[in-house]
């Protein structure tokens, strides 16, 4: 029995759906525990191309697949999703599992969210405007709904009519708007349709997952987002509204932190951010642009071009140090065939002149200082035997090895489920 959180290490978009769905090959079952369908991962195996924002990724392999109670569900767009899946062959019926716990993304939620970034103008966070953050909030109020208050149509039918007036006086009251005010009725018909689909699906996972453990079958959790958009411990307030830490993997899917047996954190071979808030490595010149194209750095959801920079160590080992990592997979090298040199920073000049090699809690105003490497100057994509790979990139992943003080384990050469060098593929297993 193996539980594999898989995390990301830096802001998102480190390419955690390609490694979750190559582990899914020994995996009995795919968990995602927190976020919603504001992130996006992308898959390639064969000549086929899957996004997906809100289903595991190891429905791609058939494996049982579970929305944990973490999660926030915009059913609109998972029914959508699931509507695409199923055109491509893929029985998601009979394998996707919902938590009777996870929060409802509602009408109000996603027009509030857009609605407020619209009045804070160039201040605005930069969200995805769907609805995430604000779900997140009514649930901490505990004015949210939740997955199985959908069984009890009564219930649902009281509740949301009691919602709605409150968001309806909100939405005149503060936005000052001619939005189209919400309907309790239109909603609960709505949603009506949506139950009339997935409730097949609708179980209580935390019961489920610890039978599965008990059984002992090998897990994968995987979140969404990276490290740094975690609420408590990104570059706040630039962040998601969840904990994307492998600590949350726990409470988003409901069981003890005992079960874990392994975090293995998920390293783009340089940095990038989509959205607003400080990025200490970014480049603005010619080799960022470079590196948005050849990594095709446009965001999975939003289509939104991805700021690109040098790959930064400090943020990896905080990383590391966050979610207790026990291994690194490194994505994207082959993005960086053509540089001369390579950049890593390896400490920050902070405004008051003195250096550090630790991670501030503020990256505002920090000059990154770098290690020079050589570049391979060679086409490595598609490599598939560490003894193809160039000497100058295996001297780049000793590097990022040593500074971020957790070892290599999974090598990716290019977006393909194939393009892949895994080091040991027992180690987690074992």
């Amino acid at each position: 029995m193996a539980c594999l959180i898989i995390v990301g290490t830096q802001w998102g978009d480190e390419g955690k759906g390609k490694v979750v769905d190559l582990l899914t090959e020994r995996a009995d079952a795919v968990v995602r525990y927190q976020g919603g369908n504001n992130a996006g991962h992308t898959v390639m195996f064969g000549n086929k191309t899957f996004i997906l924002h809100m289903v595991p990724s190891g429905i791609l392999r058939e494996t049982t697949s579970i929305l944990g109670n973490g999660v926030v569900i915009d059913l609109s767009e998972l029914v959508k999703e699931i509507n695409e899946l199923e055109k491509m062959g893929i029985d998601v019926e009979k394998h996707l599992r919902i938590s009777d716990r996870a929060q409802l993304v509602m009408p109000w939620h996603k027009t509030f969210d857009q609605l407020r970034e619209q009045k804070k103008g160039k201040s605005k966070i930069g969200t995805t405007g769907r609805g995430i953050g604000p779900t997140y909030e009514d649930k901490a109020g505990r004015a949210g709904i939740r997955v199985g208050d959908l069984l009890d149509q009564e219930k649902f039918r009281s509740r949301l009519s009691e919602l709605a007036k409150e968001k309806n006086i909100f939405l005149e009251k503060y936005f000052d708007t001619d939005e189209t005010s919400f309907s309790a009725e239109d909603i609960f018909s709505e949603y009506a349709d949506y139950l009339e689909k997935l409730e097949p699906c609708i179980v209580d996972t935390p019961f489920l997952i610890n039978q599965l453990i008990q059984d002992g079958k090998n897990i994968l959790f995987e979140g969404a987002q990276g490290t740094f958009l975690d609420v408590d411990h990104g570059t706040y307030p630039f962040v998601t509204s969840s904990n994307t830490l492998s600590g949350n993997a726990c409470v988003g899917s409901g069981i003890g932190p005992t079960c874990i047996t392994g975090v293995l954190g998920i390293v783009k071979a340089y940095t990038t951010r989509v959205g607003n808030g400080p990025f200490p490595t970014e480049l603005l010149d010619d080799d960022g642009k470079i590196l948005q194209s050849e990594g095709n750095e446009f965001g999975a959801t939003t289509g939104r071009p991805r700021r690109c920079g040098w790959f930064d160590a400090l943020l990896v080992r905080q990383a590391v140090r966050l979610n207790g990592i026990t291994s690194i997979a490194v994505t994207k090298l082959d993005v960086l065939d053509n540089f001369d040199t390579l950049k890593i920073a390896t400490g920050y000049r902070l405004s008051n002149g003195e250096e550090s090699d630790n991670l501030p809690r503020s990256l505002e105003n920090v000059i990154p200082v770098y290690h020079e490497m050589p570049g391979w100057k060679c086409q490595t994509a598609g490599l598939v035997k560490y003894d193809q790979l160039p000497g100058e990139m295996l001297g780049y992943l000793d590097k990022i090895s040593e500074l971020v003080g957790a070892k290599v384990s999974i090598i990716s050469t290019g977006p393909k489920r194939e393009e892949t060098i895994v080091l040991n593929p027992d180690q987690f297993w074992d």
